[in-house]
């Protein structure tokens, strides 16, 4: 019955290699979690195996994606059966599949927040009620706002408030540093804490963003993941924290104008368009930062 479904499932596709799909995700693009390395890595952490399919068209592979049987690759509802919930956190991340302009498959495995990008390429998608908060442009932020920032951002500078890069820390660092403010922002443990060092390391290549230090301590922190293919630039802000004792300098808005405008400001020097996601449209914060944008569900 099992292997039923299963070729039912992939029918019409066909399976292919890790370094297949790698090239495939270069040439049409993808996002975060549908990222080679990413997907090799976490899947690795929880031992479930990956397989690969793609879609022919003549010759030509021009779709493919990573999965776990009936779900896509580093699904948490699967982790969550298995019970590994927790052991990774990657949010409510946008999902780009690896598809050609002229593709058009039915996909069958289980997904939610599947890209707009992804619309009409893909057969089988419904549209979900919840959106996708994206970042704005610089220039689509009001003068008034942009301004607010910029003083804001002054006045925790002037009070010794110093911005470093993530990447200055020590995954055991970035971890501890995190932990610790999103306990004290939220009043409860971090997703996957028992795993943050090693999920951290495995991911470090392609962690960005800053953390503001007043003091010498950290007082807010955000995890974002960046990926880029031949297409787009995409950038996940999973989770933060902010120490709420330092809410009188604003520092987590702080880092939100920092971090996007660098990421904005980098993929206008590469020339190509950037998906810096906020995950799910569920808190009024976000839209401050972004736009909600439509996501598709299998």
């Amino acid at each position: 019955m099992l292997n039923y479904l299963c070729a039912w499932r992939e029918r019409g596709w066909t399976q292919i290699d890790a370094a297949t799909y790698s090239e495939v995700w270069q040439r049409f693009g993808g996002s975060v979690v549908t990222h080679p390395q990413v997907v090799e890595r976490l899947a690795g952490l929880a031992g479930i195996p990956v397989r690969y399919l793609g879609w022919l068209e003549g010759d030509e592979l021009v779709a493919a994606l990573p999965c776990w049987g009936r779900y896509l690759a580093l699904s948490k509802e699967l982790l969550k059966k298995r019970g590994q919930r927790g052991l990774f956190d990657l949010g409510n991340a946008e999902i780009i599949l690896p598809l050609a302009e002229r593709a058009r498959v039915p996909v069958r495995q289980r997904m939610r927040y599947v890209s707009e990008l992804n619309s009409g390429r893909v057969s089988s998608l419904k549209p979900q009620p919840e959106g996708l908060a994206l970042a704005r442009a610089p220039e689509d932020y009001s003068k008034k706002f942009r301004y607010n920032q910029r003083r804001e951002q002054r006045l925790l500078e002037e009070a010794g408030g110093v911005l470093k890069p993530m990447l200055d820390f020590s995954a055991a660092e970035q971890a501890a540093m995190y932990a610790d403010l999103f306990q004290r922002r939220w009043g409860f443990e971090a997703p996957g804490k028992a795993h943050l060092v090693e999920v951290f390391g495995l991911l470090r290549e392609f962690m960005t963003g800053s953390v503001v230090l007043l003091e010498d301590a950290p007082v807010a922190v955000q995890v974002l993941y960046r990926v880029e293919s031949s297409q787009w630039i995409s950038l996940e802000y999973i989770n933060g924290g902010v120490d709420p004792q330092s809410r009188a300098f604003s520092p987590g808005s702080v880092l939100s104008f920092v971090n996007t405008q660098a990421a904005w400001a980098e993929a206008r020097a590469l020339g190509k368009p950037l998906r810096y996601s906020f995950g799910r449209a569920d808190r009024e914060y976000k839209d401050r930062w972004c736009h909600t944008v439509p996501v598709f569900q299998v």
